[in-house]
């Protein structure tokens, strides 16, 4: 399922965690070789999201402390799977199956659960966790503003940017579709955006033309879709005109200029074959109100950029807090 970048991320984790001289608290531990069973915890409501992953990261760790290691997803039947004392029922969506990435979660919820000697499970807690509790942040943040826009416009869909941590793009790219959003372009080469600074210089009314000519030089076959972001109504107008457009890209546009800008593609006949992108300091306040104004997408950077990292923890048996 997971690329080879993923899986060198996870190498790089494990060997920035362990580093040459491995765990020096393992031989402190009191049974360390004692085989346990150590819960994953969440300690906010969420969506949950990485347990996929999960299998990938303990097998690194495995081959690395020459311990065995393993983790399997935790069923959710009610209460049976929170841990003590937690009170609040659990989502009767979930009861019966094991948790999947994507699936909402409530404090005290147990999502996973990590089986092996208790010293090599310490030493993989904290790298877990961390995987766990980004992914986990991504997709909540994401659940949110999905939530909101649809509320407004059953229809409309919530994209991420290219505006994720270096080296996690295909992670953050796979949580945001884990709580509900859609991927823009992977990167540069999978799409082509053609934004204000490659049209630098090129006057509105030359605009139409300019496009033409860029259009001819991208090589349709490698691009998914062609996207042009304008900043105003007058270039709007303007890359109507271009044939090949899929996209136009609504920079940080009022309500009322996308309002009009919807009206104006419809008037043209261009629904169903433009889509209308809105971007620009989306927030979760202003997003219903963005999807009302009629727009097919909105892409918001704060997906990726601003997710705030779930709270989970690792529990073990004895209830000890490690979470280190």
């Amino acid at each position: 399922m997971w690329s080879e970048r993923v899986i060198r991320l996870i190498d790089l984790a494990c060997e920035e965690d362990l580093g040459a001289a491995g765990d020096l608290t393992r031989g402190l531990i009191s049974g360390a070789s004692d085989v346990v069973s150590a819960s994953v915890v969440a300690r906010q409501a969420g969506v949950i999201c990485g347990l996929s992953l999960c299998e990938a990261i303990c097998e690194r760790f495995s081959r690395r402390l020459a311990q065995p290691l393993s983790v399997a997803a935790a069923q959710n039947a009610g209460g049976e799977t929170r841990a003590s004392g937690a009170s609040r029922e659990s989502g009767a969506s979930h009861a019966g199956r094991a948790f999947r990435d994507g699936d909402t979660v409530a404090p005290g919820d147990i999502v996973a659960r990590v089986h092996g000697p208790c010293a090599a499970v310490l030493s993989l807690e904290r790298t877990l966790l961390n995987f766990l509790a980004r992914m986990s942040g991504v997709a909540t943040l994401t659940r949110r503003f999905v939530e909101a826009a649809r509320r407004a416009s059953a229809g409309v869909q919530i994209l991420d940017t290219r505006k994720t941590i270096p080296g996690w793009r295909e992670l953050d790219k796979y949580a945001v579709r884990c709580g509900g959003g859609a991927n823009h372009r992977f990167g540069l080469h999978d799409a082509a955006l053609i934004k204000d600074n490659h049209l630098a210089g090129v006057r509105t009314e030359r605009l139409a033309e300019a496009l033409a000519e860029m259009l001819r030089l991208i090589e349709r076959g490698a691009a998914a879709f062609v996207e042009v972001e304008v900043d105003d109504l007058a270039q709007f107008e303007q890359v109507c005109r271009v044939e090949g457009v899929d996209v136009i890209l609504l920079d940080n546009f009022s309500l009322e200029q996308m309002r009009a800008a919807v009206l104006r593609r419809d008037t043209l006949g261009l629904r169903g074959r433009v889509a209308l992108e809105a971007s620009g300091g989306v927030t979760l306040k202003s997003v219903a109100a963005i999807a009302a104004a009629g727009v097919d997408r909105v892409s918001v950077g704060a997906l990726t950029h601003s997710a705030v990292a779930l709270d989970l923890s690792l529990e073990m048996p004895s209830a000890t807090d490690h979470s280190g």
